[in-house]
């Protein structure tokens, strides 16, 4: 915990004076209404019981008090508690706000190994739910907790001048109170996590299903997710009432000490009033004090609750920063110069995980600049792999790819990707305009540049039927166009992008013909000029190439042209004589 807010502090430090400030206003505000059992004080012993005064005098002083505390709660307060308010909320939210940036930042630089073991929906989790549960460290542990301190403090001295023994007395619940909290609110932490965890479990099923209705709908299995989530949100519901019952217990003992502690004021002020010196004003005072005193302690407890929160949500939270990056740019490393093209494989062998099973062997080849090569093979021999190494998606277990020479570990990362043009199967367009998914190839092109590219991909015309051109919303992935729709627009953003290296990973595979002919079409006019990587599962759309690469099984089994590997005979000419048949 210690370390959590250690580094909860850094992203605090940069707002040190408006939380000082947001204290001392709070003080001020909470210091306010104390005034109120000195004035019950005064009017019952100094104006009321005091016989050597007339009745219009004691009215007289009466209005006076009244008068000035009026002023204090309608002229003073007003102001203090706004500002209180505003700048308690402002700085809290400010802080939310840098986390959110400082994880999204380090999201994006966490390599696709992370993401492909990780649900989705958990990473939101931690990013909405656990960045916003850390607010109650700043608004309670860092503001409220010091202004209830100060509430209890400067009662304290108030009473002490009133009646040091009664004081004293006041304060024997304090040493129980202590206990009772750092006995409960220990494991009440552990409790916190887990619930926080099976929230986010339920969270990433919801994401995924909701993602995945058309599937769950084709199958007809409603029924059965129902009872998978049944599943996942009683997890939910038994990690919540363990939590629930572990808290009721510590309101219990906590909430009974305070109760209990104002008796025994009352009986000892009782007392001290029948048989000794004691006044009915400081009496009477000493009980509102009590309400004074022990609020900010109820107060304390829920503070604790919320606290405990708040650290089981930041050490989620600095758990994903921990994450560490598996693709980054080392010490030194240079910009890539605008490359020619020439991509070569050396003796590269890769696996997903350590010591996990290699899924390529030994991969040796070399590209010029402007070939339009082709990996073909059955699926799962690692023809996507190899094309996912060329823009350091993942980095070689041993071997090296060199692009023009250099070695992709030793330049930038960005400067590589920069060059680097991609369209995949199932291209991936954000909910947001026809014009700004195809920008992302270039967020400074013109009107003018976008349209062209549109043309080239051959997505103008049907961009124009649209209701509202190209600041029509594509929805979630893209799910208001078709998938012929979605791959034109794909391939209108790498023709903004313009890029001299090009991959196409199964680009037109499971299209309708009309389609399949648009795109082909707009992939060849991508493809010339350009040094180009095609994973194709068709053989007869890639017959074209100046080199096909047949992978099998994580290795290079063959290369050569088209004829040259149907007159060998081998495993390419097998293949393509299934496909025919």
């Amino acid at each position: 915990m210690g370390e959590s807010i250690k580094r909860y502090l850094k992203f605090v430090k940069p707002y040190n004076w408006q939380i000082f400030l947001t204290i001392i206003i709070g003080i001020i505000k909470f210091a306010i209404p104390l005034f109120i059992p000195l004035l019950i004080k005064i009017v019952i012993d100094d104006i009321i019981g005091a016989s050597d005064l007339t009745k219009g005098e004691q009215t007289r002083y009466l209005f006076y008090w009244l008068g000035g505390t009026v002023l204090l709660f309608f002229i003073i307060r007003p102001p203090v508690e706004y500002f209180r308010q505003y700048y308690a909320q402002y700085v809290s939210n400010k802080i939310l706000y840098d986390i959110r940036q400082t994880l999204f930042s380090h999201l994006q630089r966490l390599g696709l190994r992370f993401y492909s073991n990780t649900r989705a929906g958990e990473v939101i989790s931690r990013v909405i739910n656990d960045v916003e549960q850390t607010k109650n460290f700043v608004m309670i542990g860092l503001m409220n907790v010091w202004l209830d301190l100060a509430t209890i403090i400067i009662a304290v001295i108030i009473m002490l001048t009133m009646d040091v023994p009664l004081t004293i007395v006041t304060l024997l619940a304090f040493p129980f109170y202590a206990y009772s909290v750092k006995h409960f609110f220990g494991k009440l932490r552990e409790l916190t996590r887990r619930r926080s965890q099976a929230l986010a479990d339920v969270q990433s099923y919801l994401h995924e299903r909701v993602a995945g209705m058309s599937v769950i709908k084709s199958f007809a299995l409603e029924e059965k997710e129902q009872q998978n989530f049944d599943r996942t949100n009683g997890n939910f519901l038994e990690k919540a009432i363990d939590h629930t019952k572990w808290n009721a217990k510590a309101f219990a003992v906590v909430n009974t000490i305070t109760d209990v502690a104002p008796l025994l004021v009352i009986g000892y002020a009782g007392y001290q009033v029948i048989n000794g010196p004691l006044s009915v004003g400081t009496m009477v005072a000493f009980i509102a004090y009590i309400d004074r005193l022990y609020n900010p302690l109820r107060r304390l407890v829920n503070a604790s609750t919320s606290l405990t929160q708040s650290f089981a949500s930041m050490d989620r939270v600095f758990d994903l920063m921990e994450e560490p990056y598996d693709i980054t740019d080392k010490p030194g490393a240079k910009p890539l110069p605008f490359i020619e093209g020439r991509v070569e494989f050396d003796a590269v062998s890769f696996s997903y995980e350590e010591e996990g099973l290699e899924v390529l062997r030994d991969i040796d080849f070399t590209v010029q600049p402007g070939e339009t090569i082709a990996l073909v093979g059955m699926s799962g021999g690692g023809k996507s792999t190899i094309v996912s190494l060329i823009p350091r998606f993942y980095d070689v277990t041993s071997g090296a790819v060199r692009i023009d020479g250099y070695d992709l570990r030793d330049i930038q990362l960005k400067s590589l990707r920069n060059q680097i043009g991609i369209v995949l199967q199932d291209n991936i367009l954000f909910s947001d305009s026809v014009r700004s998914n195809i920008m992302m190839g270039n967020p400074e092109a013109t009107e003018e540049e976008v349209i062209a590219a549109a043309k080239a991909a051959n997505a103008h015309d049907f961009i124009q039927t649209l209701p509202e051109g190209y600041d029509t919303k594509v929805g979630e992935r893209g799910v208001k166009l078709s998938g012929g729709q979605k791959q034109r627009i794909a391939i209108a953003r790498v023709f903004l992008k313009n890029p001299p290296l090009l991959i196409l990973d199964e680009a037109t595979s499971a299209l309708d013909l009309e389609s399949e002919a648009l795109i082909q079409e707009s992939l060849e006019r991508l493809a010339h000029d350009r040094t180009t990587f095609i994973v194709a599962h068709r053989l007869s759309t890639v017959t074209h190439a100046d080199k096909i690469f047949v992978i099998d099984h994580g290795e290079l089994r063959e290369a050569g042209t088209h004829k040259e590997l149907m007159d060998r005979k081998g495993v390419y000419y097998n293949l393509f004589q299934v496909q025919n048949l």
